[in-house]
């Protein structure tokens, strides 16, 4: 039995005997492209970022067992942006070079470490770190691209679904039900409205701030949906629930915009 869930589970992720019509070609590529053009934005973001950069503060990943320090102060991240830059668009557009993938994940990931050195995580670079993982893992072990560029989406899908679910039992595990409670909500718009004042030098609640700073009953339904949604997340791994789930999630993520002024723009 769990055997053939589990199996329910990769056919539905993975779509091994998909039929290969234009219309899902283009759809694949385009998602391909996604993650081409991201991984080289975040390259060169993150490498710009790091010449500013002086002191580690707190070790992530491979800065764990190698000193990031070595590239504060050089023109060495410029030149990973471009090595990630070259690596990305040969795999992305020549079949021969796939497994090149592989290497920019690796030097996306160096970048990533160094860059949030200092303590500050954001989530919006995650998804595209695992897109371009799951291509580094199709171009090294699946030869055609139409079944490497299949893995990378179930690959992907597999840890949003499962990142967002956790996401949720975390918050359970830490605060209990009264995560919901509204009080909090008005807690966190009140937190990132000082950051805006303090950025921007300006700040004004919107609509949907109002609604739910005048009401801890709607503060409450907001943020219940909002765990549920999380708590949902990994029904993704079907296709039939699949949609849905993919317009709850970006449901949240305009939720958590228009309430706490937080866009995570690659993952929405």
């Amino acid at each position: 039995m769990a055997g053939s869930k589990l199996d329910t589970i990769i056919s539905n992720l993975f779509e091994p005997e998909a039929p290969g019509t234009p219309g899902t070609a283009i759809y694949y590529a385009i998602f391909e492209l996604f993650t081409a053009i991201y991984s080289i934005i975040y390259a060169w973001e993150w490498g710009v970022y790091i010449l500013r950069i002086s002191d580690v503060v707190l070790p992530l990943g491979l800065a764990q067992y190698i000193d990031v320090e070595i590239f504060f102060g050089s023109s060495l991240p410029l030149i990973i942006a471009a090595l990630i830059t070259v690596c990305v668009a040969a795999a992305c557009f020549f079949r021969k070079a796939r497994w090149m993938y592989a290497p920019a994940f690796l030097m996306l990931h160096l970048q990533y470490v160094t860059r949030f050195s200092l303590g500050e995580i954001p989530h919006s670079s995650n998804l595209v770190g695992f897109c371009l993982l799951g291509f580094a893992l199709g171009g090294l072990f699946l030869d055609d691209r139409k079944r490497s560029r299949h893995f990378a989406m179930g690959f992907t899908i597999f840890f949003l679904g499962l990142g967002y679910t956790t996401a949720a039992a975390s918050k359970l595990i830490a605060t209990g039900i009264t995560w919901v409670d509204g009080n909090h909500l008005w807690l966190w718009i009140a937190e990132k409205g000082t950051d805006v004042l303090s950025n921007q030098g300006s700040f004004r609640y919107n609509w949907v701030q109002e609604i739910v700073l005048q009401s801890r009953t709607a503060a409450t339904v907001f943020l219940s949906i909002g765990l549920l949604t999380e708590a949902l997340a990994f029904l993704m791994w079907w296709k039939r629930f699949r949609v849905y789930l993919f317009i709850g999630v970006i449901g949240l993520h305009m939720g958590i915009y228009f309430t706490m002024n937080i866009l995570f723009l690659s993952y929405t």
